[in-house]
């Protein structure tokens, strides 16, 4: 195995070219297709414990609704400048419909009365999250969605597709078999954020973005080391054909491997972690709007990074805005 490249610290980067590649974010057209959910919040505070049971009872400040899964993807194109255009299955109902008003492009959202949208809810007390309760029905997206979607897609003008995997039956085998040597032959940036029920049918894509809880679990071997984060990320590019890859690995930052050179591992840049719900979706946008503006796998390794040690140090389903991710790229290089 080729040894890796350890920095002391940061990777040492060029900012002045990091900050022209975020500020060519602007304008740039992806399309998002995987599963898009309505993320709810209940705020609240906890003074004492139900007599009916040994749970804390909250009492409701206020509440608010983001979107999520995929629906985050497009919210985090957007923030960061570029333009994000939906491509997935909502219910006939009003969590559907509040989906379609919030994002920036739904012409690609297809209704489907015999499914619900997914619904997380989440009960926030005192900055931590008490409790989830998902309303969702998992079952595959019929052959007829599958179609339009693919139809969609063929006729759509965009160099860049993110594929957001949340396992609620979107992606199916039989829908990636069809999609990628389309996307392929058409030259599209593809990056996805899989999930291990599909991890073998993501062939061919540009990236991958596992973290390292998945990673465990596709390689059967644990990803906590440096040195076992590279053997799995090695392994993992042997199962599937992607040109790149990034282990996302929490509190120990990222592992980023390219096929033909040397695994680098960058350290996080994130100070305080309030909440990590959502920074996946971060780093694939981030990822891919680099890699559209012409910035090498380790470039836009750096900015997802940036932008993730952003995103965690904000409550809730949250963004970054160019002008954030632009401060941080001031503070590390």
């Amino acid at each position: 195995m080729t040894p890796s490249v350890k920095p002391r610290g940061l990777v040492k980067m060029d900012g002045r070219r990091l900050k022209r590649i975020v500020r060519q974010f602007r304008g740039r057209k992806v399309l998002v297709l995987g599963d898009f959910m309505l993320d709810k919040y209940i705020w609240g505070d906890v003074s004492r414990i139900s007599p009916e049971a040994p749970v804390p009872v909250v009492e409701v400040k206020r509440d608010s609704s983001h979107l999520g899964g995929a629906g985050n993807v497009c919210h985090n194109l957007d923030a960061l400048g570029g333009v994000s255009v939906a491509v997935g299955v909502v219910g006939e109902d009003e969590a559907g419909r509040w989906v379609r008003r919030h994002v920036s492009d739904g012409r690609g959202l297809i209704t489907d009365a015999g499914r619900p949208t997914t619904v997380k809810t989440r009960i926030i007390a005192h900055h931590q999250q008490v409790v989830r309760v998902d309303l969702e029905k998992r079952h595959p997206v019929s052959a007829a969605d599958e179609a339009r979607i693919l139809k969609f897609i063929a006729a759509a003008n965009a160099r860049g597709l993110v594929l957001s995997d949340y396992h609620k039956g979107l992606l199916t085998p039989g829908l990636l078999e069809k999609l990628l040597p389309l996307a392929k032959a058409r030259k599209i940036i593809v990056c996805v954020d899989p999930k291990i029920d599909n991890f073998p049918y993501y062939s061919p894509v540009t990236l991958a973005t596992p973290n390292h809880h998945e990673a465990e679990r596709i390689v059967h071997h644990e990803c906590r080391t440096d040195a076992q984060a590279e053997r799995a990320g090695q392994e993992i590019l042997e199962m599937i054909a992607a040109r790149y890859l990034i282990l996302k690995r929490g509190e120990s930052g990222m592992s980023v491997f390219e096929r033909g050179r040397k695994p680098v591992h960058i350290p996080t840049i994130a100070k305080e972690v309030f909440d990590v719900t959502g920074a996946g979706d971060t780093v694939i946008a981030t990822a891919t709007l680099a890699l559209l503006g012409g910035a090498s796998i380790l470039e836009a390794a750096f900015l997802a990074n940036a932008a993730a040690g952003v995103v965690v140090g904000k409550i809730g389903t949250a963004t970054v805005t160019p002008e954030e991710l632009l401060a941080s790229i001031d503070l590390v290089c």
